[in-house]
């Protein structure tokens, strides 16, 4: 681990993280193939909070997978239980949630967790995004004849709403405990501006 990794892993530094926090949860948010499970994972780690994946809960509530959601159900059903459960897990108490790529789309959405949290971009470029997905069949918006294309289209839809969000963190081809470094530093940078006298 670098020596930057563990100045911001000390002690200390979660603590002011975390006082700045109060009661607020940290929801990660971005297109499929981000990073949003693996990183928030390790961020919770790091912080010593609950991890939990929206997508991972919404299949525990149906009974079935989201790839199965989507083939039975339709997106607009999904789309309806997605916004129930990340309102849920958004009043059960501080903890890192990863959402699905379109949970942030949702103005309600959008809205409780701003209310609730403070939500994080992972940005990733298409190229790194298309890598990550293929090594994965169970993306349902990407069963398409060009899946690469389809992925380019959502991300250009999805983008302008995604920069909504309070801090945004690059998710590179690099080692994910260094995008974690970034979305800490990132974190307690927005939490110290918060906190500024004015």
């Amino acid at each position: 681990m670098s020596e930057r990794a563990i100045v911001l892993s000390s002690a200390p530094q979660v603590e002011r993280l975390l006082a700045r926090l109060n009661d607020r949860s940290i929801v990660l948010v971005g297109m499929m193939g981000a990073g949003k499970t693996s990183v928030g994972r390790r961020l919770a780690e790091r912080l010593a909070l609950p991890f939990v994946d929206a997508d991972h809960e919404i299949e525990v509530a149906a009974g079935m997978s989201v790839s199965e959601i989507f083939e039975t159900r339709g997106e607009s059903d999904f789309r309806i239980g997605e916004a129930k459960v990340i309102a849920r897990l958004l009043g059960g108490g501080r903890k890192v949630i990863a959402t699905g790529g379109g949970a942030f789309m949702n103005g309600t959405t959008r809205a409780n967790i701003a209310r609730e949290a403070i939500s994080v971009w992972l940005k990733a470029d298409p190229d790194v995004l298309m890598r990550r997905v293929r090594k994965r069949a169970n993306r349902p918006l990407l069963r398409t004849a060009d899946p690469d294309a389809t992925l380019r289209a959502l991300l250009v839809q999805r983008e302008p709403v995604y920069q909504l969000a309070d801090v945004t963190v690059e998710s590179r081809d690099i080692p994910q405990e260094q995008v974690v470094d970034a979305l800490f530093a990132a974190l307690a940078d927005r939490l110290d501006q918060e906190n500024k006298p004015t």
